[in-house]
């Protein structure tokens, strides 16, 4: 990007022989800021080197791609080239695999002292345990699916360590660590020398090599099956079984136990997630429908620079008809180009071309223009004049407050706004800090093989004539909790639970589908939320909310844009605050909602009502 926005006779020179571009982990862009950036430069780089006659060769490797027939569509968006599929036998068909429970104590049990006058035990303690002694001495990838997590396991494992008078191997791995604190993990990992344990959220998911570890450990449930697939893989190479262990965390029903932990969610959809991985080597397909208006905004900054000054019908030419944006049509574009006007991002000159505005340079000529994808404003944390890294903090933080940062409690000294720095002293106790980053929706297909295992009754996985048991004693007491509590309920057959004030509605579908349902009830004033996969709807009667949801059967349905002007907060992506507010809605709409098959839902959920009352 750099190199065509500021050195494009170059950059054309040094390109002009290019034949092929091989992209590796290529599910990792599809669908994504970072693919429709790719993809547009790809294209922007044939039309530089004037290579519309012979297209430069496009290769995409990766071992989690679903629904292949439309990998060549992002791969080529204006299918120039025809293009091959070829398929491998899977590597890693030998597996090794466990899944543990864990028990949380609720009600504040968690909060009270034991006889000795020390915290009561919860089911992180016994997961540092399970981590300790298991994997000390070798080399493991522990993915806590969060940077909140990964700091405070390698704080505990620390502190294991030290009481254990032993030398400390675990050490934590994500993106707001400085470079040379992840470079010290990856090549602990690399050499072997010494044991290591890395502690990690998805940098060591895929890309880096790490060598050989002997197993992959999640804690809790995984972000999607591609996910968990990639992090299987990282261990058993060079003709090893892949070992996976995945430890879960449950809560302590009593009386006032939500339906997410009766449920037992967590431990359902990783065993749903399981089943789908070694049983039917299903993969999440990606999101290839999405506008990606920011980007394309981003894209129209970016060629402008390249050239100096475009037609707007050349820009959507580029950008659109030959680029990754097909999904965008005129209108769209010159509504957004109207608003980048406005904003003076781009202004148009007498010969009708478009430069760049006063704020558009500003923006092109900072460093942060090249990613595309967003980054929220860090704060580097020091200690005695050495940055220990960056970090996001979505709440407030205080002078003298302990946060935990690199595996070690800090106290906070002094906090510069002006500076985005934090001064620290190593301390003991403490709180880590709430870090940004969340997880992809979950999909319809995992949602549905997870009513299907409580439906069937059977967790387990059929591998020829053989059925293979994968969970250990207090997960398999856990999946009874979860199964009673569904059979209990008659959860088979009914989509609605009534329980105290609340309605319960379980579609057990995509988040998608979730969210539209969400948004529904909300514009009908229900006081509704959604927690794991289902809906909860305060103070309501059963049947009221039951009537509503079957009466927009026969309205006119909404439509996208509509459900996501509902929505007060969606500037997601990272030049979001720059586009009109009907782009904003369309493009959230497509990306937040499914509007079909919640009224597919809908409308079987009311024929199976009539049928009962026939």
């Amino acid at each position: 990007e750099s190199l065509l926005a500021h050195n494009a006779g170059w950059t054309k020179s040094a390109f002009a022989s290019l034949e092929y571009i091989v992209i590796d982990e290529f599910h990792a862009f599809i669908g994504r800021e970072r693919g429709q950036q790719l993809m547009s430069l790809l294209n922007r780089l044939e039309h530089l080197v004037d290579r519309t006659e012979r297209p430069i060769c496009r290769t995409a490797l990766s071992a989690t791609l679903g629904d292949l027939q439309n990998i060549p569509k992002s791969l080529r968006p204006n299918g120039s080239l025809s293009c091959a599929i070829i398929e491998g036998e899977d590597s890693h068909d030998r597996l090794k695999l466990i899944v543990k429970g864990y028990l949380n104590a609720v009600d504040g049990d968690e909060t009270e002292e034991n006889e000795d006058g020390e915290d009561a035990r919860t089911a992180e303690d016994d997961i540092c345990d399970e981590l300790f002694h298991s994997c000390r001495g070798d080399y493991h990838l522990v993915f806590a699916n969060n940077r909140n997590r990964t700091e405070t396991l390698s704080a505990k494992l620390l502190d294991l360590s030290e009481s254990n008078s032993v030398p400390n191997e675990f050490f934590p791995h994500h993106g707001s660590l400085s470079k040379e604190a992840r470079e010290l993990v990856e090549e602990r990992l690399q050499k072997q020398a010494l044991p290591t344990t890395a502690l990690c959220t998805t940098t060591l998911e895929l890309g880096i090599d790490i060598g050989k570890v002997s197993s992959a450990i999640q804690i809790n449930a995984p972000y999607s099956v591609s996910s968990l697939r990639q992090r299987m893989g990282r261990s058993g190479r060079r003709g090893d079984p892949s070992v996976l262990r995945v430890l879960i965390a449950e809560d302590e029903l009593g009386v006032n136990s939500d339906l997410v932990d009766c449920l037992r969610l967590e431990l359902l959809q990783s065993i749903a997630m399981i089943r789908l991985l070694v049983a039917e080597k299903w993969f999440e397909p990606a999101e290839t429908e999405l506008f990606h208006f920011s980007t394309l905004l981003h894209q129209v900054l970016a060629v402008i620079s390249q050239w100096g000054g475009v037609r707007a019908d050349q820009l959507y030419s580029i950008l659109c008809e030959r680029g990754p944006f097909q999904q965008v049509t005129i209108e769209q574009m010159q509504a957004l180009l109207v608003k980048m006007g406005e904003d003076e991002l781009v202004m148009q000159l007498q010969s009708g071309e478009l430069v760049l505005a006063s704020k558009g340079e500003q923006i092109v000529n900072r460093y942060t223009f090249y990613a595309v994808f967003k980054t929220p404003d860090e704060f580097k944390i020091v200690n005695d004049g050495k940055a220990l890294g960056n970090v996001p903090v979505d709440s407030m933080i205080l002078v003298g407050q302990h946060i935990i940062f690199g595996g070690r409690r800090w106290k906070v000294l002094d906090v510069d706004v002006t500076k985005k720095l934090i001064r620290v002293q190593e301390t003991t106790g403490g709180k880590a800090p709430k870090f940004g980053g969340s997880g992809m929706d979950v999909s319809d297909r995992v949602r549905q093989e997870m009513f299907r295992v409580y439906t069937a009754g059977d967790y387990s996985i059929e591998v020829g004539s053989k059925k293979i048991d994968f969970l250990d004693e207090k997960g398999k007491e856990l999946f009874d909790e979860g199964l009673s509590f569904f059979r209990e309920n008659k959860l088979e057959n009914n989509t609605f639970l009534k329980r105290a004030s609340k309605v319960h509605i379980l579609p057990w579908l995509g988040d998608k589908v979730v969210n539209t349902l969400l948004v529904l009830l909300k514009r009908e004033g229900y006081e509704a939320n959604a927690f794991g996969g289902f809906l909860e709807v305060e103070a309501a009667e059963l049947d009221d909310v039951r009537g509503y949801l079957f009466s927009l059967i026969d309205e006119e349905p909404a439509n996208p844009c509509e459900l996501a002007s509902e929505v007060p907060d969606k500037e997601i992506e990272k030049y979001d605050g720059f586009l009109p507010d009907d782009l904003l809605n369309e493009g959230f709409g497509r990306r937040a909602f499914d509007i079909k098959n919640a009224l597919d839902w809908i409308k079987k959920q009311r024929d199976l009502h009539l049928e009962k009352e026939s």
